[in-house]
């Protein structure tokens, strides 16, 4: 890529033409599934959970590839787009399973006084669309699990155990089927009486960054792998499918590379993407030299630990 000083501070105005992004950041996203390089081990753990109809519990730092794994999988095996559940504190089951807009509904009716409809008020969440019968599993991630309140991962064992649930508010609705709107599709589902079954087990991915223990239970029923730490091959690997070209060929990617394993060796915490970014900008003919190729390089690649 060719370095451009876009932005210079001196208050005029100019028009410019960014340059192209990196293939990682176009729009809309595309699949990182292809160019995946899965670590050792990872493709045994990976059909383990298949043949066993297990979710996933995959532990390892920012930026090790953990939320790529479902993507490489989901394109590999044509299970379809990957649903999305990144988990916060306030994160609940019955947000992952479905909304109910119950205050939308209760103004609808004052506004039109007409026959009930329920169906435009409620949506299936990204764990509840995974768990709608379909002849083929999706593929759902679950983001950073160790993020959730304490009580989530139990929380979710009997769904995830029984591959079935309830949604109340259509269990005593007077239609026997609802159809209901899937989770990022305008597609709609029939639900008879307020019950979900699955007829294929969904392939679950739940990401942890190693922060919180979880309870035996929820654990026993995982197949856990943890993702190793970066060495030589590995990033070679990963650097030569993304950005094509391999470090052994090219003596200011290679230079680079084994500054970040260097630094990565001394238990400093560095992101696999953040050296992708200093390698698209700092690599080629036109990248930055001297004390701005230095100060990038710091400001690209600073340890996640610090602010």
């Amino acid at each position: 890529m060719a370095w451009s000083q876009l932005y210079r501070g001196d208050g005029a105005v100019r028009e410019v033409v960014l340059p192209d992004p990196p293939p990682w950041r176009t729009f809309p996203r595309p699949s990182l599934g292809k160019i995946f390089q899965p670590p050792e081990g990872l493709s045994d753990a990976v059909n383990a959970a298949l043949c066993l109809r297990r979710p996933m519990l995959i532990t390892g730092p920012a930026g090790s590839g953990k939320s790529t794994v479902i993507e490489s999988v989901a394109d590999e095996l044509m299970l379809g787009p990957v649903l999305r559940w990144h988990v916060t504190s306030r994160s609940t089951l019955t947000d992952a399973l479905y909304r109910y807009d119950v205050l939308g509904r209760i103004h609808a009716q004052q506004l039109q006084q007409s026959v009930d409809d329920i169906a435009p008020f409620l949506q299936l969440g990204p764990l509840g669309t995974a768990l709608m019968p379909a002849k083929r599993p999706r593929a759902l991630l679950i983001d950073e699990i160790d993020k959730s309140d304490l009580d989530l991962p139990s929380d979710l064992l009997e769904v995830l155990e029984r591959g079935e649930f309830e949604i109340p508010e259509l269990a005593r609705y007077e239609k026997e089927t609802v159809s209901i709107r899937e989770w990022e599709s305008g597609q709609q589902q029939p639900v008879a009486r307020g019950r979900i079954r699955c007829a294929e087990f969904p392939f679950i991915v739940m990401t942890s960054n190693g922060e919180r223990d979880f309870p035996a239970p929820f654990l026993r029923r995982c197949v856990r792998f943890t993702m190793p730490p970066p060495n030589s091959l590995v990033i070679s690997q990963v650097v030569q499918a993304h950005l094509g070209k391999h470090p052994d060929s090219d003596a200011q990617l290679n230079e680079l590379v084994q500054h970040f394993l260097e630094r990565a060796e001394r238990g400093e915490h560095l992101a696999i993407d953040q050296l992708l970014n200093a390698a698209y900008l700092l690599t080629g003919q036109a990248a930055p030299t001297g004390e701005q190729h230095a100060r990038l390089t710091e400001q690209l690649l600073r340890e996640l630990t610090r602010a």
